[in-house]
């Protein structure tokens, strides 16, 4: 049976207060739309439709080819926005899942069961219901007398009787297709907010003696819809806590899992030690037996087998086996370490290769390089990169080593074994086993000290206001 999904993404979101369409805003790095949209997909959904309005081009350019979209001019209610599907899906044979953009927690596990549960049964409608302590403001399940559903009730338009049930709809459903798009055809806005409410349907599927389920949730936070920054914080803990849970599982040591924060996407090994305020984002892959943190900052990178980044931030970058970068070290794009390297304090990377066993220990900037095996580059080294116009490279071949403080202006190739004398500006090419010196000879002037000094007592003296 072909499976389907219509991703209600439609609404400004104008309690966000932001200029930014609502389901583009991200809960552990992913905008919640795009969270939607893999779990449906994860649950074997063929066609996925997002119903799109405000900010139609920002989910558009996010999302790309991997969904089909159907643009809502006027937002006029939930059965309104799965209504402009219809001529895309109206007449497909199958079961369709409809989803609100706006619940990031919903999982793949969640839509297989409750897909289950609605072809075993021969329902025309399976809804996504929850139990709350505190119901207000969600629509109530009404259920009847067999377990199955009666009928769904807004919030607004409850009685005090309804009102004190529990079960509540989360605003996700699967429907047979054909059945949904012909029951829409009888939703009228006669209701308290003047909207085309896609939970009449269910009331219409009653009177016309179609099987209504429920299938309830023991998961809370997939209930959860977005719609201010308060919710959307909830959302973040929440899918933070699940994701850290996951990793925990999976045999990776979090010290503290509040603050610790790894965002979806991300691959790490076993034995692993993530230490707290450490913040590893999408498209980061961390290999076995790694130490990272406390308060490493890594970002679509690859770290290797037993390496160590600890209050560093590495951006783009691969960081090979048993390295250690840290601390206060900035890996930029393009970094590439081989194994066993050395990131030292307050040292900065961009585009630059180090081979296996290269050290750069500290206070140095290493830019647009090539940088070869046991190399090792010392305090206050700078390659200059840059003319103002063009970017250029630095190559050092292995086991060269460069002294402190100095400037290797590229483009400029330093040999293999060749040395660099500390404290020299070098503009030529090195070639291997050569040691350049770029500096003026040392003069000592005797007495001097003293000239300078009584030189600069007379010239304050004379600048002093007279009384």
């Amino acid at each position: 049976m072909k499976q389907m999904a219509i991703v209600l993404a439609a609404g400004q979101g104008k309690r966000m207060k932001s200029k930014l369409y609502k389901v583009m805003h991200a809960v552990c790095g992913k905008p919640m739309v795009e969270h939607v949209v893999e779990a449906v997909q994860a649950a074997a959904c063929d066609r996925t439709v997002v119903i799109v309005g405000h900010g139609a081009e920002a989910v558009q350019t996010h999302l790309g080819g991997k969904v089909e979209y159907v643009m809502q001019e006027q937002q006029l209610g939930t059965g309104h926005a799965v209504m402009q599907a219809r001529e895309l899906l109206g007449q497909e044979d199958g079961v369709t899942v409809v989803v609100c953009g706006d619940t990031p927690l919903v999982k793949p596990e969640t839509i297989t069961a409750m897909l289950e549960l609605h072809k075993s049964s021969g329902a025309a409608a399976t809804v996504l219901t929850a139990s709350f302590d505190q119901p207000a403001g969600y629509g109530r399940v009404i259920r009847a007398e067999d377990g199955t559903v009666q009928c769904i009730v807004e919030d607004k338009d409850c009685t005090p009787e309804q009102a004190a049930v529990r079960e509540i709809n989360t605003g996700t459903y699967c429907f047979d297709n054909r059945k949904l798009f012909a029951a829409l055809e009888q939703v009228t806005n006669d209701n308290a907010q003047g909207e085309y409410y896609l939970t009449d349907i269910i009331g219409i599927f009653k009177q016309s003696g179609d099987v209504v389920q429920g299938y309830c949730t023991t998961d809370l936070a997939e209930a959860i819809g977005v719609n201010d920054r308060v919710a959307l914080a909830e959302a973040e803990r929440l899918m933070r806590n699940r994701i850290n849970h996951e990793h925990l599982l999976a045999g990776v040591s979090i010290i503290d899992p509040a603050n610790t924060y790894i965002e979806n996407n991300v691959q790490i090994g076993s034995d692993t030690i993530i230490y707290p305020g450490s913040i590893i984002r999408r498209g980061t892959i961390i290999g076995e037996a790694c130490i990272i943190g406390p308060q490493a900052d890594i970002a679509n990178s690859t770290i290797g087998d037993r390496a160590t980044v600890k209050y560093s931030t590495v951006n783009e970058s691969v960081i090979g086996e048993e390295s250690t970068v840290g601390p206060y070290a900035n890996l930029r794009p393009g970094s590439v370490l081989g194994r066993h390297c050395k990131i030292g304090d307050f040292v900065e990377l961009k585009n630059a290769v180090l081979d296996d066993g290269s050290k750069v220990s500290h206070l140095s900037y290493v830019g647009d390089a090539r940088v070869g095996k046991e190399v090792n580059i010392g305090c206050g080294v700078v390659t200059v990169n840059y003319d103002g116009f063009n970017k250029a490279l630095t190559e050092i071949g292995d086991h060269a080593f460069v002294g402190s403080n100095v400037n290797l202006v590229a483009p400029i190739k330093i040999g293999d074994g060749a040395y660099v004398v500390a404290g020299s500006t070098v503009t030529k090419d090195v070639p291997a086993g050569d040691m350049a010196i770029a500096r003026e000879r040392q003069v000592n002037k005797a007495g001097y000290a003293e000239k300078i000094k009584s030189k600069a007592k007379a010239k304050k003296n004379n600048s002093s206001p007279k009384n």
